[in-house]
């Protein structure tokens, strides 16, 4: 029992760790052309926070030491206070500000620790029982306080509050009801924002794991839909060529005619079989149900891939490395689908992009590397986008080589795709 009532104040003061920030939009975070030191974007918001923490702090240590120097004229002698006090009193009030976006709890913290000095040091210029709180200090703790309850632990901010109310209490009784009603009211929305925040990463995870379900489902019907049909051929087909090639020599007998006769009706039974084949696969991948009746395509066809993708606004750049002969067939299929999927995506998410393709062959694999910039602000991407299955068709290809695909946002915006064939396995 006694644990678990101190538990939410080892968090508050201690042990307790805050929630990671909220994305940020791409309009308030940029890189920077030249990184300092860990920096290496500006965050708009932690900015203007800084600067804030800056006025805070200025402001709170010019009137203060306005303060200092009118006690101390009046009573005839040097200044009431340290200046050292002025300047913790003052730190109290723009320090935490500028940090309560990357470290809420630590704010809060520092806030709690330096507050002595500075409740000590209002005191000392208040007169005649006025409130020893500046307007500083009533925005700076209010804004950690929210911070600390939309980022931290529920029972963290029970006990911070709390915490908070005995400080107030202790400096100035006759304005605690007021003090309380200002960080309940903080402390209120921020943990609605945090409830908010997790009740939307819920949603979030659940629409996810419904995708990747459906995904799974799909892939699973169109095997077993494939399996079914391939069972039906390869099993009559098979068997009636087995049936054939063992009673041909038996029937013939020695004699050549027979036996040319013989061998060409499982030849006409092998061919008949293959082009069932291709009629089933071509029927399975066509959503219209048309016959797939052309040569598959390889790495030879991939300028017109890049062709049909200019002239649809893209800005392409092809590069090659390495010699594109002997790529073995199914190889080459995957590569020229990647490619296919990619440019597709990219025509559909981000119209009039600038796209960079690379085809590098070297010993014992083939990398396909597919990049595009953002779109041009005045470009909409196209209605009704693709079925989300894309990315999984890309890796199910790769993974029949031995490969992988890296697919993935930029920090510019963009999107980039990074498949490896490797040759051995085909």
């Amino acid at each position: 029992m006694l644990s678990a009532l101190v538990r939410p104040f080892q968090l508050a003061l201690f042990t307790g760790e805050a929630d990671p920030p909220p994305p940020r939009s791409r309009f308030l975070r940029f890189p920077l052309r030249r990184p300092i030191g860990p920096f290496q974007h500006v965050d708009l918001r932690q900015l203007a926070e800084f600067i804030l923490g800056c006025v805070l702090y200025g402001t709170m240590f010019s009137d203060l030491l306005t303060s200092n120097r009118l006690a101390a004229s009046v009573a005839g002698g040097p200044y009431e206070q340290p200046e050292v006090f002025l300047h913790l009193a003052a730190i109290c009030c723009g320090l935490p500000v500028a940090i309560r976006d990357r470290y809420p709890l630590a704010a809060w913290r520092l806030s709690i620790v330096l507050m002595p000095v500075t409740l000590y040091v209002m005191r000392e210029f208040a007169s005649g029982g006025a409130v020893p709180y500046s307007g500083q200090l009533m925005v700076a703790y209010l804004m950690v306080m929210y911070s600390m309850a939309a980022r931290g632990d529920a029972s963290a901010t029970a006990a911070a509050w709390v915490i908070s109310v005995l400080m107030a209490w202790i400096a100035h009784p006759d304005s605690l009801y007021a003090v309380i009603g200002a960080l309940s009211v903080a402390a209120l929305f921020g943990y609605n924002v945090r409830s908010r925040r997790r009740a939307t990463d819920r949603l979030v995870q659940e629409e996810l794991r419904t995708q990747v379900a459906e995904g799974a489902q799909a892939v699973l019907a169109e095997r077993a839909r494939i399996a079914r049909e391939l069972h039906d051929v390869v099993a009559h087909h098979m068997s009636v060529i087995a049936i054939q090639a063992e009673a041909v020599p038996l029937k013939a007998k020695g004699d050549a005619r027979q036996l040319e006769e013989g061998l060409a009706g499982i030849r006409a039974l092998s061919l008949e079989a293959i082009a069932e084949l291709r009629q089933i696969l071509g029927v399975l991948r066509d959503e219209e149900g048309r016959l797939e009746t052309t040569p598959q395509p390889g790495l030879d066809r991939v300028d017109e891939l890049v062709a049909n993708a200019r002239a649809a606004g893209l800005a392409v750049v092809v590069k090659r490395s390495g010699s594109m002969e002997g790529v073995p067939v199914a190889v080459a299929l995957s590569a020229y689908r990647i490619v296919q999927e990619s440019l597709s995506n990219v025509m559909r998410h981000a119209p009039g992009a600038p796209v960079a393709l690379e085809l590098v062959r070297s010993p014992g694999e083939l990398r396909v590397r597919v990049v595009n910039r953002p779109s041009p602000g005045d470009a909409a991407p196209a209605p009704g986008g693709g079925g989300g299955h894309g990315l999984a068709g890309m890796r199910e290809r790769a993974a029949l080589h031995g490969g992988t695909v890296e697919a993935g946002p930029l920090d510019d915006g963009g999107f980039g795709v990074l498949a490896t064939l490797r040759l051995e396995a085909a």
